[in-house]
């Protein structure tokens, strides 16, 4: 080879893999990879850092919470071209429509190797209802055809969702890896105590229905009128392209009658983290969610709910309390018991830094990531 061997990710956003995969893109271009990342551009802040690691930036044109046919074909067509002119050794597809769409493509244009990562199911596999069941079959069907590329393998967060993948035949169990999460820098998500003043209740995550946004409010709501005494924050981000995206009216509303804060989207999650006592999401389905595993390495106490992903993380009575999805009572009882019992909540926090370092180093997650990549590449690709 005249080159140096070459890696394409295909990213639904530039910002996400800022936080979840720049460590593996600064790790194979140490290895010496020419690795490039393509990605929808929102600004410029995520492209500027994913360029000064090394890394080549494409933009895409990828709408996360499109349906459109022409807008699917312009993406399907620009992914077409980008594989075929760059000619990549090995691709690396996160997320539902970079691995739908970008999968089959690398299959047909014969990518030496492809890695897969199925982050979470989402919308379409959380939802019910006829149109929904009909996407879901479409999307089924995408990912048995991208997943059965003939050297691959499919990295999964939790075994939920491997178990229903492999039993669904959309993708062979011998070509299946897992990673729990992406790892967080245990240094910059320090253990620290917690603040001290009225109870700070955190929600670290998008403003979506889907991420139990109206439970947490909920609960704040039944905790108030007991007359609790505790601050309720929100911490994240609108994603108006998402279908449970809870509106702006919905949250000035909740700002405007007291039930919550709202402290918007945070630059730097370990001091944001610092401020709160307690962390609260409760998700209706993740993949593994970084939130939490964020939250556990900065040593707080968790209540989230008993659903895939989120009991990956959390472990109930260990590092956190879990409840029933949907449920913002149980929810509020759960917050209840844990305002009441500061000993209970250092207990939780103790416990769950323990498991951060044990089980979700960053330096762990590079690691695994790359024993993936090592099954489908030549040996003497990766050392």
């Amino acid at each position: 080879m005249d080159r140096k061997p070459r890696l394409l990710f295909v990213v639904h956003e530039a910002l996400f893999f800022t936080t979840h995969r720049l460590p593996i893109a600064r790790a194979m271009v140490q290895s010496g990879f020419d690795v490039h990342v393509a990605a929808p551009v929102e600004d410029d802040g995520p492209r500027r850092k994913i360029e000064a690691t090394g890394c080549t930036f494409h933009p895409i044109p990828l709408n996360r919470g499109a349906r459109s046919i022409t807008g699917e074909l312009k993406l399907v067509a620009a992914l077409w071209r980008l594989i075929r002119d760059l000619k990549p050794d090995i691709t690396h597809h996160v997320s539902m429509k970079p691995v739908v769409w970008g999968g089959p493509l690398a299959r047909l244009l014969n990518v030496p190797a492809a890695v897969f990562a199925i982050t979470g199911l989402g919308y379409f596999f959380i939802r019910r209802g006829m149109v929904v069941a009909a996407y879901r079959t479409l999307i089924k069907a995408l990912f048995r055809f991208a997943l059965h590329h003939r050297n691959s393998v499919t990295i999964f967060q939790n075994g939920d969702d491997r178990d229903l993948f492999v039993k669904g035949g959309l993708v062979e169990a011998d070509r299946v890896a897992m990673i729990a999460g992406c790892g967080v820098d245990l240094v910059e998500f320090a253990a620290t105590p917690e603040p001290d003043g009225v109870p700070v209740v955190m929600f670290p995550a998008r403003l979506l229905g889907d991420k139990g946004v109206n439970e947490f409010v909920g609960a704040a709501e039944i905790l108030k009128r007991e007359g609790a005494s505790a601050r309720f924050v929100l911490v994240g981000r609108r994603d108006p392209i998402n279908p449970t995206d809870i509106g702006q009216a919905k949250l000035d509303d909740w700002v405007a009658r007291g039930t919550v804060e709202y402290w918007g989207f945070s630059e730097s999650m370990p001091a944001t983290l610092a401020q709160a006592n307690i962390i609260v999401m409760p998700s209706y389905r993740e993949g593994l969610p970084r939130g939490l595993i964020e939250a556990t390495a900065s040593a707080r106490a968790i209540v989230t709910t008993d659903v895939t992903g989120c009991r990956d993380v959390v472990r109930d009575g260990a590092n956190g309390l879990l409840v029933p999805v949907e449920d913002a009572r149980a929810t509020a009882d759960a917050i209840r018991r844990l305002l009441a019992d500061p000993a209970l909540r250092a207990q939780l926090a103790q416990r769950g830094r323990a498991i951060a370092e044990s089980e979700f180093s960053v330096e762990g997650f590079v690691a695994r990531s790359l024993d993936a990549y090592r099954k489908v590449l030549p040996r003497a690709a990766l050392p």
